[in-house]
């Protein structure tokens, strides 16, 4: 680990994966130890035989941590890395730092669950966006595309039937958490955004101008700089 560095993670969404976060990286590096870790079945790492969950993706970071001797490491998580990093500041806040989320939907039930899973047809996929089959093919080289979004959808089906984090969840999270959403995300509204950042004891909430909810949507460098800001001041 480098010295003096504070470590940062950064978790990838469904259906993406660590590389995603290069240009990120490279502007945390000059100040952060950067890990960037891909859950299994997304990118160049295997479905794990234990499942492909959310309790599941958090315990594999709980591994990661340990492998690479972390004790307390700060997590950057975007959409559903951030449902994951907020899952682990609940149940593990011996190990977590500050949490920062972007583009996270917190809000399910079986309707906005039934929602996304639309969205989710490894065939439609193909056929009326191979623009994207296409960069899901190559982003989860070590996997079938089509079962990595076969998997997500089914994952998604069960947060609607069951949540993970409800209210009560978030007004016992110990960690200082910012909640970041684009102005332009069609995915996740104001209004659960705001519910959640009303529920957590200790929360900033930045909205991000001009932007839509992919990742690749985000300014970088504002991004780089909300996160230094909000991992270096002092929480009073």
């Amino acid at each position: 680990m480098q010295q003096n560095k504070l470590p940062i993670l950064l978790l990838h969404g469904a259906l993406g994966a660590g590389i995603q976060f290069q240009a990120l990286a490279a502007q945390l590096e000059p100040y952060y130890d950067v890990h960037i870790l891909n859950f299994s079945g997304h990118g160049d790492v295997p479905f794990s035989t234990n499942g492909f969950s959310i309790h599941v993706f958090a315990a594999e970071v709980l591994e990661y941590l340990d492998q690479h001797q972390l004790d307390f490491v700060h997590v950057f998580g975007y959409s559903m890395g951030g449902y994951v990093a907020m899952y682990l500041a609940r149940h593990y806040p011996e190990k977590i730092g500050r949490v920062m989320t972007l583009a996270t939907k917190y809000n399910w039930n079986e309707a906005t669950a039934s929602n996304e899973v639309k969205q989710l047809n490894p065939v439609l996929i193909e056929e009326k966006v191979p623009g994207f089959a296409r960069i899901l093919q190559e982003r989860h080289v070590s996997n079938d595309w089509k079962e990595v979004v076969s998997r997500t959808a089914q994952l998604i089906t069960e947060l609607g039937h069951q949540s993970l984090l409800k209210q009560q969840d978030f007004a016992q999270v110990a960690s200082p958490c910012m909640l970041l959403l684009g102005d332009r995300d069609n995915m996740v509204s104001f209004a659960e955004t705001i519910e959640v950042y009303k529920s957590l004891p200790e929360a900033q909430l930045t909205i991000l101008p001009d932007t839509a909810h992919p990742l690749e949507k985000a300014d970088v460098p504002l991004l780089a700089y909300f996160i230094k800001r909000f991992t270096t001041q002092k929480i009073a």
